[in-house]
């Protein structure tokens, strides 16, 4: 009989660095499992997705490669719950099934650890039960301002909707079992403070 691999959830708000966390923990030898390349995956050109997005949203949210419009789609459901309900009601569950899909494939691999990179953690209830232990990356939210904008096209009244809408930094916090602060560090900095959390937990 297989051994499950242990999980760890890895979570942080919009510019924390919580991909980046999750990429040095799958340096260490986990398996990661990356919920925005799912999506992104689902609502590519001929991604599972797309037709009941057109079909809900209308072509305005279909880009010229038959995408999806993601700058459009981010302004839409920002700016409107109703809206952004109608897409998670059509996104979420294939996302659930692809991770389904890449968690089994790990397990039959040998996967000792998966990583899960999951923004909406805190907000999706259902992830916690599923995990040994959370992770959330942490900075000030004046921190993720300036990464968001260094990076994006997105001003600030953009990235503040986007933070608004997401978990608090309180709400993140009281969920995790671990805190890695990413505040004022470099990329060198940041994966020898991940590279040491794998060794002191002994992942």
């Amino acid at each position: 009989m297989s051994t499950l691999p242990r999980s760890i959830g890895v979570t942080g708000g919009i510019g924390s660095g919580k991909s980046t966390v999750a990429g040095f923990l799958g340096e260490k030898g986990g398996v990661l499992i990356d919920a925005d390349a799912a999506s992104r995956k689902l609502t590519s050109p001929g991604g599972a997705a797309m037709a009941a997005i057109a079909e809900v949203f209308g072509a305005a949210m279909v880009d010229a490669q038959g995408g999806l419009d993601r700058a459009a789609m981010r302004n839409l459901v920002f700016s409107n719950p109703s809206a952004r309900q109608r897409l998670e009601a059509i996104v979420h569950p294939l996302i659930w099934q692809e991770i389904d899909r890449l968690q089994r494939a790990a397990q039959h691999s040998g996967a000792a650890l998966l990583i899960f990179d999951v923004p909406l953690l805190v907000e999706m209830r259902r992830w916690r039960p599923t995990l040994d232990a959370v992770l959330v990356v942490d900075c000030s939210p004046a921190t993720q301002h300036q990464r968001v904008l260094a990076r994006s096209g997105m001003d600030a009244t953009q990235t503040q909707r986007i933070m608004d809408a997401q978990a608090s930094r309180a709400q993140r916090l009281a969920c995790a079992d671990h805190v890695l602060v990413n505040e004022g560090l470099t990329l060198a900095a940041l994966r020898t403070q991940v590279h040491g959390f794998v060794q002191a937990l002994r992942l």
